[in-house]
């Protein structure tokens, strides 16, 4: 039902944004990148989370299977 905007939608959308933002554009489109880059640090800090819990299980998990061989022995 809906695509993406074409060339001419782009513009009108352009100057739409900077008759509501006028002077302010600049400073919309800084928080913006700053609100982008602060997203793109948590995403970072959840997947280092996750990798770092995947491998603490997989040692416990090598550790229990060395543990369960030297009793077999």
């Amino acid at each position: 039902m809906f695509s993406m905007p074409g060339g001419w939608e782009w513009l009108i959308i352009l100057i739409v944004a900077l008759l509501i933002f006028g002077k302010r554009l600049p400073e919309v489109m800084k928080s913006l990148g700053r609100g982008i880059v602060e997203f793109k640090k948590g995403v970072k800090g959840v997947e280092e989370e996750v990798e770092e819990s995947s491998s603490k299980t997989t040692k416990k998990i090598e550790t229990e299977k060395g543990t369960a061989k030297q009793e077999n022995k």
